[in-house]
């Protein structure tokens, strides 16, 4: 059974520091693929400066294309929204369970308010989680520090954040060493976050 890690973002855009994370966790974990979900846009919440889906998965497919482990997934697009990581779990299991064994990837950032997620329990009890580094504050709950679903990997620490990108871009700063060449050449050419 194939074990295939999702690493779940809005990815507006995707950039180096999200695929230094993903190529880390399928080179030097036990996962043998990283999907790579990106959440659509919010019919309740529609914000502005968040490409269109479709552009956000051309991104993604453009900057994973020559990483065969690392494959772009739209399965959010067309899930109810708003839309709950359990909901996308129990639709790929009921989709794919026979042949992948799911798991999920996060930073630490997001294991602090974990428990704050819906039915993290039941996500606990069913699935691994592969936590990143990041430089964040806080402190993760006791309960998740050493517990057996939850694999720490010692991933380079990559703090590229895409709103910055973003604004600078906007501003006319030189960002393209952030960036995917691909990605940083679609971008240019629609004329993104101008």
């Amino acid at each position: 059974m194939k074990k295939i890690g999702l690493f779940f973002g809005t990815f507006n855009p995707i950039n180096i520091g999200h695929l230094v994370i993903a190529n880390h966790l399928v080179e030097f974990s036990d996962l043998d693929e990283v999907w790579i979900v990106i959440t659509p846009q919010s019919p309740f919440k529609v914000k502005k400066n968040l490409l269109d889906n479709h552009h956000r998965y051309q991104m993604v497919y453009e900057a994973t294309k020559e990483f065969p482990k690392l494959k772009p997934s739209k399965i959010e697009f067309d899930l109810p929204q708003p839309n709950y990581t359990i909901n996308t779990l129990v639709h790929l299991e009921e989709k794919h369970g026979k042949e992948y064994a799911f798991s999920l990837i996060m930073g630490v950032d997001n294991l602090k308010g974990f428990h704050k997620w819906k039915n993290y329990g039941t996500i606990l009890e069913n699935y691994n989680i592969y936590v990143y580094p990041r430089i964040s504050a806080g402190t993760v709950d006791t309960k998740l520090t050493n517990h057996p679903k939850i694999h720490y990997v010692d991933a380079p620490i990559m703090e590229i954040s895409s709103t910055f990108i973003r604004e600078q871009h906007k501003a006319g700063k030189n960002i393209r060493a952030l960036l995917p060449d691909m990605v940083w050449k679609y971008m240019d050419e629609m004329n993104f976050y101008r």
